[in-house]
This record gives C-alpha cells, structure tokens and sequence, in this order.
C-alpha cells in the first residue's frame, strides 16, 4: 500500500541526525571533554564498534529508509530498524557482559558526577530512548493514516446519452399507451 512521502519525512530525517550523532560523538567527544574512556579522538575499539558505531548505522539506515520509503511495509521496516538500534544504544551497556568480562564502552572520562550523567545520557541511554521514541511515533502515524489510493488507468467517464432519433415526441401517443 502506498502512503504519502511525507509521513515519515521529518521523523526519518530526526532519526537519521540521531544516527549520525551516536556514531561521531564517541571519535568528536573529547575534542570538547565529552568521551567514555578511551578518552581519545579518533580510536577505535571492539566496544565502540559493538555499541556506538553499529546501532548509529542502523538508526542511521531506519531514518533514510522511513525518509524514502513510498510503501507503507518499507517505511515500517525502517521504523522497526531505528526502533532496534534505540534499544541497542540503550540497553547496550546491559547486555555487554554476556560477550565480554570488561566494559566494552569504558566509562565515562569525566571527574564530576553530573557531567558523568550527561555524558551517559548523551552516548547511550537518553540517545536510544529518543530514537526509539521518535521511531515509534512515526510508526503509528504511518499505521493510522489511511493509504493513497494507486491510480494506473485513467477513469471512465460518462459519455452523454444521446437520443437514437432526434424527432420529437408526441406526448398524446405516451398518455394513451398507459
């Protein structure tokens, strides 16, 4: 079923802009003193690849798809893909240990308690969370909306009747073969 390009247009591109900040902000971070440990631009690990890198290209795939998609199940696909990989940032650190002893993220490089919240917020919890969000909501909104209706042939139109003889009727003769 076809839906309209821009139900998930605005959604799709927020997602996508998610996507983007959650695979550069772990190698752009500490420029500016907001990293997990490595605390280093531009490194690269197993960690970061795993739950920063992987679930970035996800939601980053699920916003371009919902932004494309022109049928209802493609753009859904791509709603369900950023939904996963919002989850993932957010429930990545969780499920870590089932593959590794250590942290594979690190830990946040910053001394003070409140800038250690927002850098986990920033990295990983509060980032899958608004994706997720926003994922599902263009979700539901793409399920609610009703379908453009797909026209390939052109529509019949009525041609006008047209009398077989053009003599006029005698309304005596109608009257009497009643």
């Amino acid at each position: 079923m076809r839906i309209r390009r821009t139900r998930g247009m605005f959604g799709g591109l927020l997602v996508a802009l998610l996507g983007i900040w959650g695979g550069l902000i772990p190698f752009v971070g500490p420029y500016f003193h907001y990293a997990y440990t490595p605390d280093k631009a531009w490194v690269y690990t197993t960690g970061r690849l795993y739950l920063e890198i992987l679930p970035a290209a996800g939601a980053l795939l699920g916003g371009l798809i919902m932004m494309a998609a022109r049928s209802r199940h493609i753009a859904l696909f791509g709603c369900l893909l950023a939904i996963a990989s919002g989850a993932w940032f957010a429930l990545g650190n969780v499920f870590a240990p089932l593959w590794t002893v250590a942290n594979p993220a690190g830990s946040p490089a910053a001394a003070g308690t409140l800038h250690r919240i927002f850098e986990q917020i920033g990295f990983f919890t509060g980032l899958g969370l608004v994706i997720v969000l926003i994922a599902a909501a263009v979700a539901g909104r793409i399920t609610a909306v009703p379908s453009v209706a797909v026209v390939d042939e052109e529509p019949v139109v009525d041609e006008p009747v047209v009398p077989a003889t053009r003599e006029p009727v005698d309304e005596t003769e109608t009257m009497e073969t009643r």
